[in-house]
């Protein structure tokens, strides 16, 4: 439960911070390539740190590699609260501040995801994915909410209560016990750099889901525009903002609520593709939507879409893999997170320059249809997956 509360903290300081750099880098000069570029930002130092932070993650203590990289967020959050104070944030330090966030989440992820099965029995490991996850959304709700409602006090306000929570979230981790036993020693080597890689190629239903989901969100994300239909389309300030940035997670959480009681024990391939199907029809519909409580609505469809495609992936990863490599494939695993996310808002913002904030997520939306078609014919082997436990295939 320590990490379970850990990661409660971390996620929702994760999204108040999000919310005051977007807003923020936006109200300066009203760019559009600027909030694409803070994604970009993010991916590249996450691009060339993956492959080492794996092998990091399968040598050291996982738990204090999670405590560090709370740590340095919360003293990230610290500057910007003293820089917000003193009037002196500028859109360069913005943008630096997002290679930072980038460095720190190639460890950051990946150590989550290799810790948590060495908590967790595997039999119960689908349906914990789903528990953790529905706390993390409620804290993905909260977040973004809060930080757009404080924002009205000051973007200060918001880095400094982002402190406390990063420097909560550090505490929890640390106080986190398992069985670390150091592996044997191997020398650092291409081979044993790119053997994560290696054994992603080599299960097609790993690639597949990942890769899936890789390109579902690199097409269909929005995120990074939610800052320009707030203030230009619909009108709403960041209050709104913080609302719409929340509705993703209210889906999500309810979807985890009930995969929590009800795991999917059956035909995961064809749910996995459904659910990404659903994710690009509802990011369709948030570009078409003139309404703010329409948009909200298309939010959260797509909020629950993507929790399918988490839960299915990540439970496929971590019981695909053996512990020894775990590190090593969720570094892989959030590389491919991160190439979505953060590569996805580069993509949002650069195509919103070039034809606007809706022509922007309609195109990405009938991407991330044709995605989903693409991919259940070149995997069949996913589309076919029946159980998640790879013994009752």
């Amino acid at each position: 439960m320590r990490l379970w509360w850990s990661r409660l903290a971390g996620v929702g300081a994760g999204q108040m911070l999000m919310v005051a750099v977007g807003w923020q880098i936006y109200d300066l000069n009203g760019s559009a390539w600027d909030l694409g570029l803070v994604g970009l930002l993010q991916f590249l130092p996450a691009l060339l740190l993956a492959l080492p932070a794996g092998q990091l993650i399968d040598r050291w203590h996982r738990g204090r590699i999670l405590a560090a990289c709370m740590a340095v967020l919360g003293a990230a959050a610290v500057l910007l609260a003293v820089a917000s104070h003193g009037g002196w944030v500028t859109r360069d330090g913005l943008l630096a501040l997002s290679v930072l966030l980038g460095a720190v989440r190639a460890f950051q992820l990946p150590a989550t995801q290799a810790l948590t099965p060495l908590l967790v029995p595997s039999a119960l490991l689908s349906r914990a994915l789903a528990f953790s996850s529905g706390g993390l959304q409620g804290a993905v709700i909260a977040g973004p909410a809060l930080g757009g409602l404080v924002y009205g006090a000051g973007p200060a306000v918001v880095y400094a209560l982002c402190a406390m929570l990063f420097a909560l979230a550090t505490g929890l981790t640390l106080a986190i016990r398992y069985g670390h036993a150091p592996p044997p020693h191997e020398p650092v080597s291409a081979a044993t750099l790119l053997a994560g890689v290696r054994f992603v190629v080599a299960h097609k239903v790993v690639l597949g889901a990942i890769s899936l989901d890789l390109f579902a969100v690199l097409l269909g994300g929005a995120t990074a525009l939610l800052p320009m239909f707030a203030k230009d389309v619909l009108q709403v300030g960041p209050t709104g903002l913080g609302l719409l940035r929340a509705a993703p997670a209210v889906g999500a959480l309810a979807m985890s609520l009930w995969l929590a009681r009800r795991p999917i024990v059956r035909r995961a391939g064809a749910q996995l593709l459904g659910a990404v199907a659903l994710y690009g029809a509802a990011q369709l519909a948030f570009g078409l939507s003139p309404w703010f409580w329409l948009s909200m609505a298309a939010l959260a469809v797509s909020g629950a879409a993507d929790m399918v495609s988490v839960i299915v992936r990540q439970t496929l990863v971590q019981l695909e893999t053996p512990d020894a490599m775990r590190g090593r494939v969720s570094a892989v695993n959030a590389l491919f997170i991160g190439a979505s996310n953060q590569l996805g808002e580069f993509r949002a913002g650069a195509t919103a320059a070039l034809i606007g904030a809706v022509g922007s997520v309609i195109v990405g939306g009938l991407g991330t249809l044709a995605v989903a078609a693409l991919w259940r014919r070149w995997f069949p082997a996913l589309a076919a997956r029946d159980a998640l436990d790879a013994g009752r295939r």
